[in-house]
């Protein structure tokens, strides 16, 4: 079996290595406008300083009513694509494929920002808020009701997701992922915990998931067929009579051949309140689960070691690890990681080569 640091090929692309960044939001584009700053070419870059073999860049809104928060960044203008392109060649210029993740918001978008507001909820339409739409008026707890999306407004949406990955591509990025994860929009159409509908987006699991599978044929068509394609799913809402890994490996299979290529398998963040058996590695049985299908896939969740990322690679139970927290904490986690396990690398920083142990 490969190790952590044994290349992958993903469709043409070829990444260095397995040990990726997670996307992580850093709600700091403080004019509202989207558009990334230093802070995110400082962030993202010093990621890739540090080794990884991707670096995915945070949840981008396709649309400004996508958003999380007003200080999301977003992928909906020209100015939001020229400044990711002078990011995505930094990254570059380290060895790493820089990443995007697509995603909307639903009824989870027009909140404040966890850092940098005391106050928690919807922001109201006076302070910069919008009224938030989703599959259904069902409100994620303590948020304001969103609009129930008309089925006439979906091909617009599926639009958007398509037209931000043509910026990412025109940007320079080398992969994208759709966020179906996490309790936003995507994964709200999946869930019959948030999708109560009664036309042919809701009911079935067909159904639920049919959104997200145009949002995916539509994406391969506006990057063509060599840039990787990845979707994140949470596999389970962790509440009785929610999404489960049985569905997230079934639709998986449908996305793959809808044009997938990778799964980044998450769980949790639909429903609030749920208790989640919090662990080493608490994640990674249901990217092996998903992976059974016959999918590639790649672990997420308090992986915080070199070994315990190595094995879950060399055991075969996921493809990729993606590491979040934990490369904060240390943006240089996957050089130090090569040490630990005896492996050399050709990719140290040459301004960092004194500070190389041998």
């Amino acid at each position: 079996m490969p190790g952590l640091f044994d290349p992958i090929t993903v469709r043409s692309t070829a990444v260095r290595n397995r040990l990726w960044v997670a996307p992580m939001c850093q709600y700091s584009c403080l004019d509202r406008d989207g558009v990334p700053t230093d802070w995110h070419l400082a962030h993202l870059g010093s990621l890739a300083r540090g080794g990884a073999g991707v670096v995915i860049a945070e949840a981008t809104a396709v649309t400004p009513e996508g958003r999380i928060t007003p200080e999301d960044a977003g992928l909906w203008s020209d100015a939001q694509e020229a400044a990711w392109a002078r990011i995505t060649a930094f990254v570059r210029a380290q060895g790493a494929v820089p990443g995007i993740q697509l995603a909307h918001a639903g009824r989870k978008a027009s909140t404040f920002s966890p850092w940098g507001d005391a106050r928690d909820g919807s922001v109201p339409l006076a302070e910069g808020g919008w009224q938030t739409v989703a599959p259904s008026a069902v409100a994620f707890e303590g948020y304001a009701t969103p609009r129930e999306l008309a089925a006439s407004e979906l091909p617009t949406l599926v639009q958007a997701f398509a037209d931000a990955a043509a910026r990412a591509v025109r940007a320079g990025f080398g992969l994208v992922e759709l966020h179906a994860a996490h309790g936003y929009l995507l994964h709200q159409f999946l869930s019959p915990l948030s999708n109560r509908r009664a036309d042919a987006y809701g009911g079935s699991l067909e159904n639920r998931a049919r959104l997200l599978l145009e949002v995916v044929r539509a994406v391969r068509v506006a990057v063509g067929e060599e840039l990787p394609v990845l979707v994140r799913f949470s596999a389970t809402d962790w509440a009785d009579g929610g999404w489960d890994a049985e569905q997230t490996a079934t639709v998986a299979g449908w996305a793959r051949d809808a044009g997938a290529d990778l799964f980044d398998i998450s769980t949790g963040g639909l429903v609030a309140g749920v208790r989640i058996p919090l662990g080493p590695g608490y994640q990674v049985p249901f990217a092996e689960r998903v992976g059974e299908e016959g999918v590639p896939v790649s672990a997420v969740g308090l992986i915080t070691e070199p070994a315990q990322a190595d094995a879950v690679i060399r055991e075969g139970r996921a493809d990729v690890v993606m590491l979040g927290r934990e490369l904060l904490r240390d943006p240089h986690f996957p050089l130090r990681a090569a040490h630990e396990l005896g492996v050399e690398l050709d990719y140290w920083p040459p301004q960092y080569l004194r500070a190389r142990r041998r």
